[in-house]
């Protein structure tokens, strides 16, 4: 099994060591021909903004929209969500992927300063709560009918959905030594999960 981890900007590294841990290829992700041979792919954590108008001016945008919407095995997480929601709350965001039926707000819970840590239900994950990092993070303000709700916070907020083939986090589980969401996205990936 072969994951790309777009690498323009944003937490890609931490992404790749995971996946090596796993046992699965890893690989940078910069240009469309990177997207060769891949089984799936990581939208990692950074700032939405920048990751989009990078996908622009590196000519991968078309092609990971492309990708999306043939239902390719993506995993989003925290800016990641961002890239692949349908629409953006504040509507001052460059569009991005818009391949899952979700709307999220960015930045929800405020600034870096405001960063925490949150033990979430998680039940694709198993029974023991899943450690999650938020970071200047979204959330899912609403969700179509084909979106599943994977986990939510004590308040009820949305931070992780699925649609078909494609995860979305607004959170970092790269930054997390718990390894479950990672190993929950290769049984996308393979089609047991």
């Amino acid at each position: 099994m072969s994951i790309g981890v777009l690498a323009l900007q944003g937490a890609f590294v931490e992404h790749i060591e995971i996946l090596k841990r796993l046992g699965v290829q890893a690989t940078a992700v910069r240009r469309p021909e990177d997207l060769k041979d891949l089984d799936g792919i990581i939208i990692p954590g950074g700032e939405s903004t920048s990751i989009v108008n990078l996908m622009q001016t590196s000519a991968m945008l078309q092609p990971l929209k492309e990708l999306a919407g043939a239902d390719f095995p993506i995993l989003g997480t925290c800016a990641g969500m961002v890239c692949l929601a349908r629409e953006v709350a504040d509507n001052s965001y460059p569009p991005g992927l818009a391949a899952m039926d979700i709307v999220v707000r960015r930045n929800a819970f405020g600034r870096q300063v405001d960063s925490f840590e949150a033990k979430l239900a998680f039940p694709a994950l198993g029974e023991r709560p899943y450690p999650a990092v938020f970071i200047r993070a979204p959330i899912v303000e609403s969700t179509a009918a084909a979106v599943q709700v994977l986990a939510r916070l004590n308040d009820g907020s949305v931070v992780a959905v699925r649609q078909g083939r494609l995860l979305a986090t607004a959170f970092h589980p790269e930054l997390s030594a718990d390894i479950r969401l990672h190993r929950y996205f290769l049984k996308i990936v393979a089609g047991s999960g």
